[in-house]
């Protein structure tokens, strides 16, 4: 039979798009303040010159064009924020003072208000353009299009219109279309842009592969197990979209408090228009030019625009490494965090235990031993049978036929191979005391090592044992050292007995374990180390830790490409890989750093401002340059947070 793929004629529409906007208006549109500002500028540059030659009514009236022109995106802005949230803000202080020194003469001034506050805002919108890079370049990792295979024959389709259950062919070097499962063929995968895993990953049979990932060798055949919106790829950029729009508490406490502020300005500018004229003899003019520089310098525009870059360029530069917050308080409670816990299995471990030792008696070769356990537990469904196969398999063994087997729930498994009788699993079942003095009792030694002992016995006497163990991460030491540098302090919580969570802390170096946890009795200790440490973080699965992921201050799931781990926790890490935990915090405590300093940098500014203008040292334009440089500067130390 040929089985072999035809190509049908690749139709000229395949599916319908829309008409994309030209290269240039496009531009045009993303720079539109940046625009408009300058055009002001110039305005303001005409107008000056117009004056200087005595023209004074088109001075007058290219000055009115740069205040429309410069000033139209930030007044449309600040009218709208102020009738929608009834509450004044710093649009409208800057509205307010551009006309009152407009009343007052002061054209060229307010025109010159107007230019660089459109210039700043124009920078602002660069700059936070700038911090949500990376969700753009995400989202351009998604193909759009698909080569789908049906009833032997492939057409090229929108990835929109692809079903569960749909073929589709990936080439060589072309990025997976769709969350799937390979159907036909074996390659090796760049997953970089969803595990932030450097080296490739091999994918055969049966494997699953991700959306936005990269097909590096031979040509494969995927099945689609996901459509599009449900696709791991674009869960992640609604969730870092998502964590881009949470505010963190201090950005909502800034927000809160700017209302408040707004009018309190508003306040000492009205005094300020009356009282130093009667107090201090100024003339009607100067306190009127005075009360609006006041208007100016003391706008919290710089205090406003601390936060948000900073927190925004943060959520970015994590989401680049794989680590995605979802939302500003998760990153900004990681710089407070004093303790932090850690599920064993799957966390500190590699989660699948190992065969560590293989103990036979004198009577048995190892390799025959081996080989009739490894058959034996072929047919089992205990959660150690396929670890035992795996290792016989690794060690060239070639799997048996069995003759019969017979389950004992919560014992073992009993079997028949040619004329002899075989049991494997606990010391009960194959005999107690048997077990416990088999090579001068060498299964104590072992257990109190971590390890799970297996027991197996051939018709009256004990074949030999094999000790499996859930071994520690490569990575895990390293990951608590980095933690307990940060003078963080480290709990292990786990369900296996004493003995096993003393070998594993031992190994893992935690500063303490909690043995014999449920899930509900870890919620417990979650409570009782933040009663103790204040601020405190679990890091699990995703899974079966949720209910203490969902208590601890900051919810740490270890991803590995699951979807699950993503709408368990605060902070998931796309792949497991325990020492991002420790890039993570060090970020968070880079960021409130910045904040604190942005912070006290822009208070500083408007202070050291308003003081010069009650002593008349400056005047409106070198106001409107302290203020809106300030603003620049902290928007740009935020954006340090982009860089690794």
């Amino acid at each position: 039979m040929n089985t072999e793929v035809k190509t049908a004629p690749r139709p000229q529409h395949v599916y319908k798009t829309e008409k994309q906007p030209s290269p240039f208006l496009e531009k045009v549109k993303l720079h539109g303040e940046l625009i408009a500002a300058l055009t002001s500028g110039v305005l303001i540059a005409i107008g000056w010159t117009l004056g200087h030659f005595e023209q004074s009514t088109a001075s007058i009236v290219t000055y009115l064009l740069a205040f429309v022109i410069g000033g139209f995106a930030k007044a449309k802005e600040g009218i709208s924020d102020t009738i929608a949230e009834k509450e004044l803000n710093v649009e409208m202080l800057m509205i307010f003072a551009a006309i009152g020194s407009a009343i007052i003469g002061y054209w060229n001034e307010g025109a010159i208000l107007i230019f660089i506050f459109a210039l700043s805002g124009a920078l602002e919108t660069y700059t936070m353009n700038k911090s949500h890079k990376e969700i753009s370049s995400l989202m351009e990792l998604q193909p759009e299009e698909a080569t789908l295979i049906q009833d032997g024959m492939e057409s090229v389709v929108h990835v929109s219109s692809l079903k569960i259950g749909d073929a589709i062919l990936v080439k060589p070097g072309e990025r997976i279309p769709a969350d799937g499962k390979l159907l036909k063929g074996d390659t090796n995968v760049d997953q970089a842009a969803i595990t932030g895993e450097s080296l490739p990953v091999r994918k055969t049979l049966g494997d699953e592969v991700f959306a936005g990932t990269v097909n590096l060798s031979g040509s494969v055949t995927v099945e689609v197990t996901k459509p599009n919106e449900d696709s791991l790829f674009q869960k992640i950029i609604k969730l870092v979209q998502s964590a881009q729009s949470e505010k963190s508490p201090s950005q909502l406490f800034i927000e809160k408090f700017e209302g408040k502020y707004v009018k309190f300005v508003l306040l000492a500018v009205g005094l300020m228009m009356f009282l130093p004229h009667f107090l201090l003899a100024w003339t009607w003019t100067e306190t009127f030019y005075r009360a609006m520089i006041l208007l100016v310098v003391a706008s919290p525009c710089a205090l406003v625009a601390s936060i948000m870059p900073a927190t925004l360029s943060a959520i970015s530069n994590g989401a680049r490494r794989g680590i995605l917050f979802k939302g500003g308080i998760h990153l900004e409670q990681l710089g407070n965090l004093h303790a932090i816990a850690f599920d064993k299995t799957g966390t500190l471990t590699k989660g699948k235990p190992v065969v560590t030792d293989v103990i036979v008696s004198e009577t048995i070769d190892q390799n025959e031993f081996l080989r009739i356990v490894a058959s034996i537990e072929n047919q089992s469904t205990h959660p150690l049978a396929g670890s035992i196969v795996a290792h016989a398999k690794s060690n060239g063994q070639k799997l048996v036929s069995i003759d019969g087997i017979e389950d004992m729930p919560g014992y073992g498994v009993k079997a028949t191979v040619g004329d002899a009788h075989w049991l494997i699993g606990k010391a009960d079942l194959v005999g107690k005391e048997a077990a416990e003095t088999f090579k001068n009792g060498i299964s104590k030694q072992l257990a109190s090592e971590g390890k799970t002992i297996v027991y197996v016995k051939s018709d009256e006497e004990i074949a030999g044992i094999l000790a499996l163990k859930d071994v520690v991460r490569d990575d895990t030491v390293s990951a608590v050292s980095d933690l307990k540098d940060l003078g963080i302090f480290t709990v292990m919580l786990t369900g296996d007995g004493e003995k096993t969570a003393e070998a594993i802390s031992k190994e893992s170096q935690v500063d303490q374990y909690i043995a014999e946890c449920l899930p509900e009795t870890k919620v417990g200790h979650i409570k009782e180390l933040i009663s103790k440490y204040d601020t405190v973080a679990m890091v699990g699965d995703g899974i079966n830790d949720a209910p203490a992921l969902a208590t601890a201050n900051v919810g740490i799931a270890m991803g590995q490409g699951t979807d699950v781990a993503l709408e368990t926790a605060d902070v998931v890490l796309m792949k497991n890989d325990l020492p991002r935990i420790a890039e993570a915090v060090k970020l968070s405590k880079r960021m409130n750093r910045i904040i604190k300093q942005n912070i006290i940098f822009s208070i500083s500014v408007i202070t050291l401002l308003i003081l010069s203008n009650f002593f008349q040292f400056i005047d409106l334009p070198f106001g409107v340059i302290g203020h809106e440089g300030s603003t620049i500067l902290v928007i740009l130390n935020g954006l340090r947070l982009l860089k690794s």
